[in-house]
């Protein structure tokens, strides 16, 4: 286990996706239940409160403290499919959508389906009881867990799972164990609780503690077991959880079904739910209004002059498209008898569901895009009787006039009665806490007056804490007290979350956000970017590197110098050198912000004079720089590859280790110089990419560009390279560095070349490196943003052309038993990935894209400079890359590796001691046409 107490770790930590801020005296990591055991036994005696935090996506502040931040998320990350997928073994840090991953292939997937499963972890599953859109209360986490591994305050670790766990817990802990029994007992005799438990746990309901688990369990283990789920880290941690999965139905056909009031919509609802959709998710007027305005928003929808609308996005799902159409067709008197004013179609169509999905998801994106600086959003959830969702609704509407929130929208998960509300406020002002105030006591009025509850999947936390008394009674509020004392008698574990009786606490410790700069001031931090960013376990993530820019200005602003002084120090080499600036965070985040750009921003405000003239040089002669790198590679080749790192590590001593790359002896040779290509009726302009000069192939290799070239001719199709290519780059280099001069530079050499040579944008250009047909992308988009006239300048990754043009007129004459897959960071951002593996199955029989594959974090010389940051980011998918190898190895079959980006290759040969090629060299020698046999002599092969 490490623990730190650097103000770095902490005021990273600090931050989760909720509107509280508390900043941990220290931030440890344990790596098993023990560690964890150690550590509660350690802060008991410290007097330190413990609070557990994984994912971090938690909304109502459960997931800070002024204590000790136990981060589970990098350590406690195995899962095992059991049963052939009917079970499934998981520790808290693997997020949901990298469980649902392993499932998929037995065609199953967990019950719970939170709206932030991309990000959100088992850990908070659990914590939390997780729902989602589908799942409703009957395949929550609550009725699917079977057995789990708690840690208890006292050190304890149990193992629910076992024929004699309850047994082991009497004899461990008899005080908890006889005080379970006998508060099962206490509630099981008062009809009033007991009516009351029941009336509240019919709906979702996340407030308080899961005293359902009183009536539907007997043993006290079992009612431990289910305690523990919603719980929100006060009652024990979770070192493993055994789900029982559910059936996975990928088949979807979806539609908008817009009504003229909301009164019709909710008048709807019942003979809706009664058709067994899968679906039914609720939008206001107001969120019909924003939604409107999105460029892929339906046609139908932008016409329509919106008043009191409401719609329903309906969803059936199926095994497969004739199951989820036979479910639409058994439903169509239904929807055809509906008072709609919009025609109502229901679509399978990828790209229109997507469409449909965005009017519901982008929601939030809206919102929060369009909040004011310094404003915090906050997204709320609550649940009533589905009759009575109208008056809950028409009610919020009221509240959100009578205290001036403009704009506030409401959606949710209508089937269920689960209403979300999200609000703008200025939490660091008075008036506007005196406002969030006045308005939460009136919701609260609104929503238990209508027999709601004022939670229903974001828990309970900070927010409703001072609430749950009058939520459920004293005598059921005493009861709760009760199980908290029974479970953690010294009060260490998240003190503060899910029971208060300070009436005003949901108010302190409130976060607030100091305008900074662009990226960071459209942040919510929410944490959706953090899975995918290939530095997340070595130093920071994009919603970390974010946060600290925040609190390095609170800090000024306070005049802390100190802090503000250590915090530039230490971020230096966490936020920006040990950034990919890969743009995979912008994949995921709601708000469309790629922290890469700030990095790079960051780069260049600090890169010295001398360092940027020397970029700047290197652009103006990027032909014989390009050439003397790949020289330089062919010289070191040939020398003994320790003395060479020698003299590299004595550069990087003096000079910086983010300025000098490290020589290692898994670099090739250095590769071959480009050459223009004349072409009578080209099809396409060939840009191939100056990586190739720098790097030569894997193994001796023909090397991406030979590869092309030799498959355009097999294929007939005939390509042209235009004059000048030896001097031209992508600009990559330099835009990653923040160098503006040199990528404009390189800019006013490429672009117009390209555009001559593409016939004024009419042939399109093809690249052979994914992150140079990326960086053009880029070159052209800064270009046209300046006033640039080359918007018509096309470009395509080569996989995409070879999909498309090559595939077509080639003969697969070798076929692959097998090949493992590397998508890179930029055939994802790029949309190729499916023709990335289109063109992998077209040569091999059988295509493997690792479960774990994700960014590589080469970046162009980053995992030169930094090659750490490429150990960490490619560990979990070498490990998986490894076992796929030994399972090759012992069926006696042939494994190929293949990428599409020469850097990236370079990064998983060294990650995982196989050889990596570009997937166009593996189609090359798929396609060779056989020599011919000698005359008078048959083929043999």
């Amino acid at each position: 286990m490490t623990a730190s107490t650097k103000a770095i770790d902490r005021h990273a930590a600090a931050h989760d996706a909720s509107h509280y801020l508390l900043v941990p005296a220290e931030v440890a990591r344990p790596g098993t239940a023990q560690e964890v055991a150690d550590l509660l036994v350690s802060a008991r005696d410290r007097g330190l409160p413990v609070t557990f935090r994984s994912g971090g996506t938690s909304l109502s502040g459960q997931g800070v403290t002024a204590g000790v931040l136990a981060d589970t998320r990098h350590a406690f990350r195995t899962a095992d499919v059991l049963d052939g997928g009917a079970r499934v073994r998981v520790q808290p840090g693997m997020t949901v959508r990298q469980v649902n991953a392993r499932l998929a292939r037995h065609g199953r997937k967990l019950g719970p389906d939170p709206a932030s499963e991309i990000a959100c972890t088992i850990g908070g599953v659990v914590a939390n009881n997780s729902s989602g859109m589908a799942c409703g209360i009957e395949q929550n986490t609550y009725r699917t867990l079977e057995s789990l591994v708690v840690v208890l305050p006292s050190g304890t670790v149990l193992d629910t799972s076992l024929a004699d766990a309850d047994e082991r817990l009497c004899a461990a802990e008899p005080e908890l164990h006889a005080g379970l029994l006998a508060l099962r007992d206490r509630v099981r005799a008062d009809p009033a609780s007991v009516a009351t438990v029941e009336r509240f746990f019919a709906m979702k309901n996340t407030m308080g503690y899961g005293i359902n688990a009183f009536l539907d369990f007997d043993t006290a283990v079992d009612i431990l077991t289910h305690l523990i789920v919603g719980s929100e880290g006060t009652l024990g941690f979770v070192a493993e959880a055994v789900f029982r999965t559910v059936t996975l139905h990928p088949a979807a056909t979806t539609a908008l079904a817009v009504f003229g009031t909301l009164r019709e919509a909710t008048a709807a609802l019942p003979a809706i739910v009664a058709t067994g959709a899968a679906t039914v998710e609720l939008m206001d007027s107001t969120s019909l209004r924003l939604a409107a305005r999105a460029d892929d928003a339906p046609t139908e929808l932008r016409e329509l002059a919106i008043d009191d609308h409401a719609a329903f996005l309906v969803e059936f799902h199926g095994p497969d498209a004739q199951a989820a159409e036979a479910a639409r067709a058994d439903a169509a008197a239904v929807f055809d008898a509906l008072p709609l004013s919009l025609p109502l179609r229901f679509t399978t169509d990828a790209a229109e569901r997507a469409a449909l999905w965005h009017i519901r998801k982008g929601l939030y994106t809206t919102v929060a895009e369009a909040r004011a600086p310094g404003t915090t959003a906050l997204l709320e959830d609550v649940v009533v009787p589905v009759p009575t969702l109208l008056d809950a609704c028409a009610g919020l509407r009221d509240l959100f006039a009578a205290h001036g929130y403009e704009d506030s929208v409401i959606f949710g998960h209508a089937k269920d009665g689960n209403i979300h509300f999200m609000l703008s406020e200025r939490l660091g002002e008075p008036s506007g806490v005196d406002r969030y105030r006045a308005f939460t006591d009136d919701m609260v009025e609104l929503i238990l007056g209508l027999g709601g509850s004022l939670k229903a999947e974001h828990g309970t936390g900070r927010i409703m804490a001072p609430f749950v008394r009058r939520q459920y009674g004293d005598e059921l509020y005493a009861v709760m007290q009760e199980v908290k004392r029974l479970f953690d008698p010294h009060g260490i574990l998240n003190p503060g979350v899910l029971l208060s009786d300070d009436p005003d606490s949901y108010l302190r410790d409130l976060k607030t956000a100091p305008p900074v700069e662009d990226e960071v001031d459209r942040c919510v931090e929410c944490g959706y970017c953090e899975p995918a960013c290939p530095s997340r376990d070595l130093t920071l993530t994009p919603r970390q590197r974010i946060v600290l820019r925040r609190e390095l200005r609170a800090a000024e602003l306070a005049g802390d110098e100190a802090l503000a002084a250590e915090l530039r120090d230490d971020y230096e080499y966490a936020g920006v050198q040990t950034c990919a600036v890969d743009g995979m965070c912008q994949t995921a985040c709601p708000v469309n912000i790629n922290t890469g750009d700030l990095v790079r921003r960051l780069r260049g405000e600090s890169a010295s004079r001398v360092a940027a003239g020397a970029w700047d040089a290197a652009a103006a002669a990027w032909g014989p720089v390009s050439r003397g790198g790949g020289v330089a590679l062919t010289v070191a080749d040939a020398l003994p590859a320790p003395l060479v790192r020698a003299a590299t590590d004595v550069g990087r001593a003096l000079l910086g280790s983010d300025t000098v790359p490290r020589y290692d002896a898994g670099l090739p040779r250095g590769g071959t110089r480009r050459s223009p290509r004349a072409a009578a009726e080209p099809q396409a302009v060939f840009f191939a990419a100056c990586i190739g000069t720098m790097f030569g192939a894997e193994g001796g290799g023909m090397g991406s560009t030979a590869a092309f070239l030799a498959l355009c001719e097999r294929a007939g199709v005939e390509v042209t390279v235009p004059d000048g290519i030896s001097s031209m780059c992508c600009g990559t280099p330099w835009k990653s560095k923040g160098f503006h001069d040199g990528h404009e530079r390189m800019s006013e050499r490429v672009l117009p070349a390209l555009l001559a040579a593409s016939r004024d944008g009419e042939l399109p250009i093809v690249c052979d490196a994914a992150s140079c047909t990326e960086g053009l992308e880029a070159l052209r988009d800064a270009a046209v943003t300046a006033g640039g006239d080359y918007a018509r300048l096309r470009f395509v990754d080569s996989v995409d052309f070879a999909a498309t043009a090559l595939l077509p007129g080639l003969d697969v004459v070798d076929e692959l038993p097998s090949l493992v897959l590397h998508p890179t960071c930029s055939t994802q951002r790029l949309g190729v990935d499916g023709a990335l593996r289109r063109v992998a199955e077209a040569v091999a029989a059988d295509v493997t894209v690792p479960i774990d594959a994700g960014c590589c974090a080469f970046a162009g010389d980053r995992g030169l400079l930094h090659p750490e940051l490429t150990a960490s980011a490619t560990e979990r998918e070498a490990a998986e890359v490894g076992a796929l190898a030994a399972e090759a190895a012992a069926a006696g079959t042939v494994t190929a590796y293949a990428s599409a980006n020469r850097t990236c290759e370079l990064g998983m040969s060294r990650a995982t001691g196989q050889r990596y090629r570009h997937i166009l060299e593996v189609v090359e020698e798929a396609t060779r046409p056989r020599p011919a046999a000698p005359a008078g002599r048959p083929s043999t092969r």
